[in-house]
C-alpha cells in the first residue's frame, strides 16, 4: 500500500521540522522543497528556488497535500531591501506552487498555505474569527506594510487556478513551541532575568497557539474536506500582554518583571533589528472555523500549554 504523500514547501524551519515529524509519524511519506538540501535530514529534499517551475514541480502529480511555509522571517528591520525580500518570498512562493499544481495530472487533493492572523485590526474589544473583514491599518502600531503583505499573499493564493484542489489561508497566531525560532524560549528568558514585565501598556492582546495543536489542526484540515478559504489557526483564548508575561514569570518562579515602556521597545527592537508592531500590535482572533468542525484544542488555556512546554524541556 502506498503511503499519502506531503509536500511541505519551505519546510526546514520550527514549523516545517515538526510538521516533518508529525506526519512521518502518521505513516505519511514527506518531501520538503528547500534551497539548499542538506545530506542526512529524515525527509527526502528537493531543491527549489520558490520562484520559478522546475524538476521539483514533479513532486506534486499524486501527493495527497501540499503545505507552503515559505517565506522570509518578519523579525527583523523593515528596512526596502528587507521589505522586498518579505513581499516576494511570500508572493513569488505561492503563485509557483499555484502554477505546479495546475499542471499536475493528478493534482494534490488539498493545498494549505501560510497566511497571518495579523490581517485582522488591531483591537481591545471584541476577538476576531473568519468572518471578520476589517482589515484597515493602525497607525499607532504601524502596521500598514505587514496588512499589504498579507493581502497580497492571500491575493496570490486565491487568483491560482487549481480547479480540483482545495485552498486553505493558515491564518496562523503565535506558535509556542521549543525551537530557538519560536517566541517560547525568548519570554522565558526575560522572565528569568526579571525582565518579564509587560510591554507597554500591556493591555494589547496576544493569540497564541500550542505548537501540538498546531500540527493537529494542520492534520484536521488536510482531512475535513468542508473547510477551505481563510482559517484562523490560534488557541481559543487570547490573552492580554500583561497576563502572558505574569504567567511566565510564574512559570519560572520570577517575583518581578521589569515593565517596558513603548519608547524603551522602540530603543530595543532598533538594536535586536526588528519591529514593534510584532509586540504593540492587539491580535485577539479565535479559530471560529476549527471550533464550529469540532476540533478539540490540547491546550485552549495558556497556562497548561506553558506548564507542558516547560516539563517537556528537550
Amino acid at each position: 500500500m502506498n503511503k499519502q504523500r506531503l509536500i511541505l514547501a519551505g519546510g526546514t524551519g520550527f514549523l516545517g521540522q515538526a510538521l516533518v515529524k508529525h506526519f512521518q509519524k502518521l505513516g505519511w511519506e514527506v518531501i520538503v522543497l528547500t534551497r539548499n538540501p542538506q545530506a542526512g535530514c529524515t525527509a527526502r529534499e528537493v531543491r527549489w528556488d520558490a520562484e520559478k517551475l522546475g524538476d521539483w514541480a514533479r513532486e506534486l502529480d499524486g501527493a495527497a497535500a501540499v503545505v507552503n511555509l515559505t517565506g522570509r522571517s518578519v523579525d527583523c528591520r523593515y528596512t526596502e531591501a528587507n521589505r522586498r525580500l518579505i513581499l516576494d518570498s511570500r508572493v513569488n512562493s505561492t503563485r509557483v506552487v499555484g502554477q505546479a499544481i495546475a499542471q499536475c495530472a493528478q493534482p494534490p487533493r488539498v493545498w494549505l498555505n501560510s497566511s497571518s492572523a495579523t490581517i485582522y485590526r488591531h483591537t481591545l474589544g471584541p476577538a476576531w474569527d473568519e468572518s471578520g473583514t476589517d482589515f484597515a491599518p493602525t497607525p499607532a502600531v504601524q502596521d500598514e506594510f505587514s496588512l499589504e503583505v498579507i493581502h497580497a499573499w492571500e491575493k496570490a493564493l486565491n487568483e491560482a487556478e487549481t480547479p480540483r484542489t482545495r485552498k486553505v489561508a493558515l491564518r496562523t497566531t503565535m506558535v509556542l513551541g521549543h525551537a530557538r525560532n519560536s517566541v517560547f524560549p525568548v519570554l522565558r528568558r526575560l522572565a528569568r532575568l526579571g525582565l518579564g514585565g509587560r510591554m507597554g501598556s500591556g493591555e494589547q492582546f496576544v493569540s497564541w497557539l500550542h505548537e501540538s495543536d498546531f500540527l493537529r489542526a494542520v492534520e484536521f484540515l488536510i482531512a475535513h474536506e468542508e473547510l477551505s478559504g481563510p482559517v484562523n489557526l490560534a488557541a481559543p483564548n487570547p490573552v492580554p500582554n500583561h497576563e502572558l508575561m505574569r504567567a511566565f514569570r510564574e512559570l519560572v518562579g520570577m517575583p518581578i518583571g521589569l515593565p517596558a515602556t513603548a519608547w524603551m521597545l522602540e530603543v530595543g527592537a532598533f538594536f535586536l533589528r526588528t519591529e514593534t508592531e510584532l509586540i504593540l500590535k492587539s491580535r485577539r482572533v479565535v479559530p471560529g472555523k476549527l471550533l464550529k468542525a469540532g476540533f478539540e484544542f490540547r491546550f485552549p488555556e495558556l497556562r497548561g500549554a506553558l506548564a507542558e512546554l516547560q516539563a517537556r524541556e528537550p
